[in-house]
C-alpha cells in the first residue's frame, strides 16, 4: 500500500492530482495538508472524490514552523507539494513565506519521513532567458524580475541542494482550464485579457485588428498538467530529474488571441504589427510613459504585475519528459481545439460582468428590477405607473403605509408589477433593513430612484433658531438618499451592473433665496454622485441627476402663488425619469435652468442684485411669518410624495429673464419651456 502527503491538494491543480491518484491506485493513501479553517472545504471535496474514503486530513500550515504539525507526521512513501502562492501580484514577503520557507518546511518532512519528494516549480525560474532552456537547465544567470520568479526559483534551488533527500521537480507552463470542460477556479494569468477581449467582442467580427508583437507565450490545460505529473509520479527512475509541463511548442501571441477572439466573436487578428514589440519596449524606458501603461491596464481590469509576464524570452524544451510520457496517451492538445471551452465556462462563472443584465435589443426596462422611494404620490407614484407599464417590477418605498398600499394597487390594477416596502428613510436602521428585505427578495436591483423629498421655504434669518429645519432637509435629501445607495452599491458592484436616477432640482443651478436648506442638500447629493460616478464607472454603476423643475404635486398645494403657473403635472415629469433610467445620461437639465446658471457665470454681480430683489418682492410664507401650519410645506406630505419642492417657481424662470430688455415678453416665451 502506497501512501502519500499532499500539500496545495484543495487547489485547483492539487485536487486533480489526488483524484489521479486515487485512480491509479485503488489502495493508495492519500493525506492532504490542510489549515483548519479550510477543513470544510476539504470535507467538501473528499464527499466528491472517487476513493475520497482514503482520502485524510493533516491538520496544518505550509507557512508555520514544521509545517504546523502538532503530532508525528503519518508514514509517506512520496511527497507531493503542490501548496504556494502562484499569484503574481503577490509581494515579496508573502510569496517567501509560502513558496520559500514552506518548501524548506517539506523539504525536512520528506527527509524525515525518507519519502521521494516531488515539487511542483515552474518555468518562471527560467526568468528573462532568452533561447532554449533545457529540463536540466536552472541557474543560466537569468535575472528574475518579479517576487513570485525569485521565490520559485528559490524554492526550486534548495531542493536541488538536498542531496539527502530523493527529489523530482516538475515545471508547468500558464495553467488555464480544464480541456475538456473549460473549469478554472479563478481569474489569473491569461484570464485577466478576456474581459479586454470581451469589449472587443462589441465591435464588429470582421474588423481588422492589428496586434502588437508581444512574441510567444506557453499554455497547458489543467488536466494534462495533473495527468501527467500523476503519470510520472508512478514511473520508477526518475530521482534527480526535472520535468516540463509544457507545450512543446511556442504559442505566438496572436495565434491565442486568434482562438479566443473567435471564441468570443471578436474582431480577428490580422497579424502582428513588424516592429511593435521593439517600439513598446523603446516607449516604456521614458519617464512617465509605465505609469500611462499601467493606467490603461488597470482600465480593462490587468493588472500591471501580470502583463509583461504573458510572454516568454524563453522556448522550453521538454523531450525528456514527452519520452517519459510515450506510450501513456497524453499529449497536449493544440490552444485553439479547446479555447471556445475556457471562453464559454469564463462567461458563465468568472466574466466579472456576468450579472450584467443582457441587452437583448428589446425595451430596456422590461424585466428589469427598479426601486422608487416617495412613491406613494407625485413624480415617484407617475414613475412607478410608467416603468410598470414597460414591463419592469417596480419596488415601491413610502413612509405612509395607508397611501403606499393604494398606489402599488393603482399599479397592479393597469397590470404591474409592483412590491412595498414601508420605510422611514431617515432612520438608518429601517433602511438598512430595506436593503436586506429587498434583496432577500429579489436578490438585486437594477435601478435606483432616490425621489422622496423635503423642502423647506424660510429666509436664513427666519432660521437662526431653527438648526432643525436643516437638519431634517438632510436627513432626507441627502443622508437617507445616500445611506441607501451606499447599502445596494456593494450588490450593484458584484453584478457590474446598476443606475442610480437622483431626482434634483433647478434650484441646484439657480440657488433662489429662502431655500438655502433644500439646494444644500441637493447640491450635496449631486456632488456626492459626482464623485461615485467616477469611482465606479468600472464596475457599470452609472449616475443621472434630474434637475427638475416645479411639478404640480401635492408639496406646492399649500402655497397660493403656484397654483397660477402653468407648471407639468407628475406624469409629464415621470417621462423625464423613464428617459434617465433607459439612457443613463449624466444630468438631465432644462433650458431655464440652463440660462439660469449662465447667466450665473456671466454676470454673477448682475444676477445676485437681481435674485436680491426678488427676495425682498416675494415675501415669507405664512408658516415662516407665523402663519397656519397649513399654509407651509407639510414634511410628511414632503418625504412620501414626489420630492419635489416649490422652489423652482418665479425666481429661476422670471428673475434672471429680468436682466433683459422687454421681460414680460420673454416670461411669456420661457414659461412654456417648463412643458419641455
Amino acid at each position: 500500500m502506497v501512501s502519500y502527503i499532499v500539500t496545495g491538494g484543495t487547489g485547483f491543480l492539487g485536487r486533480r492530482v489526488v483524484q489521479g491518484l486515487l485512480d491509479a491506485d485503488p489502495e493508495a493513501i492519500v493525506h492532504v495538508l490542510v489549515r483548519a479553517e479550510s477543513l470544510a472545504k476539504f470535507t467538501e471535496l473528499a464527499e466528491g472524490w472517487h476513493g475520497g474514503e482514503r482520502v485524510f486530513a493533516l491538520v496544518g500550515d505550509l507557512t508555520a514552523e514544521r509545517l504546523g504539525l502538532r503530532d508525528q507526521a503519518p508514514r509517506a512513501d512520496h511527497v507531493i507539494h503542490l501548496g504556494a502562492v502562484y499569484d503574481m501580484t503577490a509581494d515579496e514577503h508573502t510569496s517567501h513565506a509560502a513558496n520559500v520557507a514552506g518548501t524548506r518546511s517539506v523539504i525536512a518532512l520528506a527527509r524525515e519521513l525518507d519519502a521521494v519528494l516531488h515539487h511542483v516549480s515552474s518555468v518562471a525560474v527560467a526568468g528573462d532567458h532568452k533561447g532554449k532552456f533545457f529540463e536540466e537547465d536552472f541557474d543560466l544567470g537569468q535575472n528574475l524580475t518579479s517576487p513570485y520568479h525569485r521565490t520559485k526559483f528559490a524554492a526550486e534551488k534548495l531542493v536541488r541542494e538536498s542531496r539527502d533527500v530523493r527529489w523530482r521537480v516538475y515545471r508547468p507552463a500558464i495553467v488555464v482550464g480544464d480541456s475538456r470542460t473549460g473549469e478554472m477556479d479563478k481569474i489569473d494569468g491569461p484570464y485577466y485579457f478576456f474581459s479586454a477581449i470581451a469589449k472587443l467582442a462589441a465591435l464588429p467580427s470582421e474588423l481588422p485588428m492589428p496586434l502588437p508583437d508581444l512574441g510567444a507565450t506557453n499554455i497547458v490545460p489543467v488536466d494534462y498538467v495533473a495527468a501527467a505529473m500523476v503519470e510520472l509520479v508512478h514511473k520508477p527512475g526518475l530521482d534527480g530529474r526535472t520535468f516540463h509541463l509544457v507545450n512543446p511548442r511556442p504559442q505566438p501571441f496572436d495565434a491565442v488571441y486568434g482562438a479566443l477572439a473567435a471564441a468570443a466573436g471578436a474582431p480577428a487578428g490580422i497579424g502582428p504589427v513588424p516592429g511593435s514589440g521593439l517600439a513598446l519596449h523603446g516607449l516604456a524606458q521614458l519617464p512617465g510613459v509605465p505609469a500611462v501603461r499601467d493606467f490603461l491596464l488597470s482600465q480593462l481590469g490587468i493588472p500591471p504585475e501580470v502583463a509583461p509576464h504573458v510572454s516568454f524570452a524563453s522556448e522550453f524544451v521538454a523531450e525528456s519528459t514527452q519520452a517519459q510520457l510515450r506510450g501513456s496517451g497524453l499529449s497536449v492538445p493544440s490552444f485553439d481545439s479547446y479555447a471556445e471551452r475556457l471562453w464559454q465556462y469564463w462567461r458563465a462563472n468568472l466574466d466579472p460582468s456576468r450579472d450584467r443584465p443582457a441587452d437583448s435589443g428589446g425595451d430596456p426596462l422590461s424585466g428589469r428590477i427598479v426601486l422608487i422611494t416617495g412613491a406613494s404620490s407625485g413624480i415617484g407614484l407617475a414613475t412607478a405607473h410608467a416603468v410598470a407599464r414597460r414591463g419592469a417590477t417596480v419596488l415601491m418605498v413610502a413612509r405612509g403605509l395607508p397611501d403606499l398600499l393604494a398606489a402599488a394597487e393603482s399599479v397592479r390594477a393597469e397590470g404591474g408589477a409592483a412590491h412595498i416596502y414601508q420605510c422611514d428613510i431617515t432612520d438608518p436602521e429601517a433602511v438598512d433593513g430595506l436593503v436586506r428585505a429587498v434583496l432577500a427578495d429579489h436578490g438585486h436591483v437594477d435601478y435606483l430612484v432616490n425621489n422622496a423629498g423635503r423642502s423647506i421655504r424660510r429666509s436664513v434669518l427666519n432660521s437662526t433658531d431653527r438648526m432643525h429645519d436643516f437638519e431634517r432637509t438632510m436627513a432626507v435629501n441627502y443622508f437617507g438618499a445616500v445611506r441607501l445607495i451606499l447599502g445596494l452599491l456593494p450588490s450593484m458592484r458584484a453584478r457590474r451592473f446598476g443606475h442610480v436616477v437622483n431626482i434634483s432640482s433647478i434650484a441646484v443651478q439657480t440657488k433662489v433665496p429662502r431655500f438655502a436648506a433644500y439646494v444644500a442638500s441637493k447640491s450635496a447629493l449631486d456632488n456626492f454622485s459626482e464623485i461615485a460616478a467616477v469611482e465606479n464607472r468600472d464596475a457599470g454603476i452609472t449616475f443621472t441627476s434630474v434637475r427638475m423643475p416645479l411639478v404640480r404635486t401635492p408639496m406646492i398645494a399649500p402655497t397660493d402663488l403656484y397654483r397660477s403657473l402653468p407648471v407639468p403635472d407628475p406624469d409629464r415629469a415621470a417621462e423625464i425619469v423613464v428617459r434617465a433610467l433607459e439612457d443613463r445620461p449624466h444630468r438631465i437639465d432644462t433650458p431655464v435652468g440652463t440660462f439660469a446658471q449662465a447667466v450665473d457665470l456671466l454676470m454673477p454681480s448682475v444676477k445676485r442684485t437681481i435674485m436680491h430683489q426678488g427676495f425682498r418682492l416675494f415675501g415669507e410664507s405664512s408658516a415662516a411669518q407665523g402663519g397656519s401650519a397649513e399654509a407651509a410645506v407639510s414634511p410628511g406630505a414632503a418625504q412620501d410624495s414626489s420630492g419635489r419642492s416649490p422652489l423652482t417657481l418665479l425666481g429661476p424662470v422670471l428673475l434672471p429673464l429680468m436682466a433683459l430688455p422687454n421681460p414680460a415678453a420673454r416670461v411669456a416665451r420661457v414659461v412654456p419651456g417648463l412643458q419641455w
